[in-house]
């Protein structure tokens, strides 16, 4: 069993930054692939960005790319760095974490997920 907790969402100015944490507890952390998705109101939740077993392979959803950036470090900690923030980045950003090494882009295909984190950008 895996328990992912998330932080470090809140209020921004539209072009700013903020920085997600999500600390994971339960069995090996190293075996799991990461994940964040984000689900605005009234859409469906969809794919971030997501990081391998050992951090080195990333992939991003086309609408973030350049823009965040996801990475993990040797403890429990995976991390989101979101910049040039829009309106549109407005979301409840999920940690989510599954067994394997394939970078996946399916919310199916991940067991386990933090309760979610609140982002709101303001123009």
């Amino acid at each position: 069993q895996v328990q992912l907790v998330e932080s470090g969402g809140g209020l921004v100015q539209a072009g700013g930054s903020l920085r997600l944490s999500c600390a994971a507890s339960g069995r090996t952390f190293g075996n799991y692939a990461m994940a964040w998705f984000r689900q605005a109101p009234g859409k469906e939740r969809e794919f971030v960005a997501g990081t391998g077993r050992f951090g080195t392979s990333t992939l991003y959803a086309d609408s973030v790319k350049g823009r965040f950036t996801i990475s993990r470090d040797n403890t429990r900690n995976t991390f989101l760095q979101m910049n040039s923030l829009t309106a549109e980045d407005t979301a409840v950003y999920f940690c989510a974490a599954r067994v394997g090494t394939n970078l996946v882009t399916s919310t199916r295909d991940y067991a386990w997920w933090g309760q979610g984190t609140q982002v709101t950008v303001t123009s």
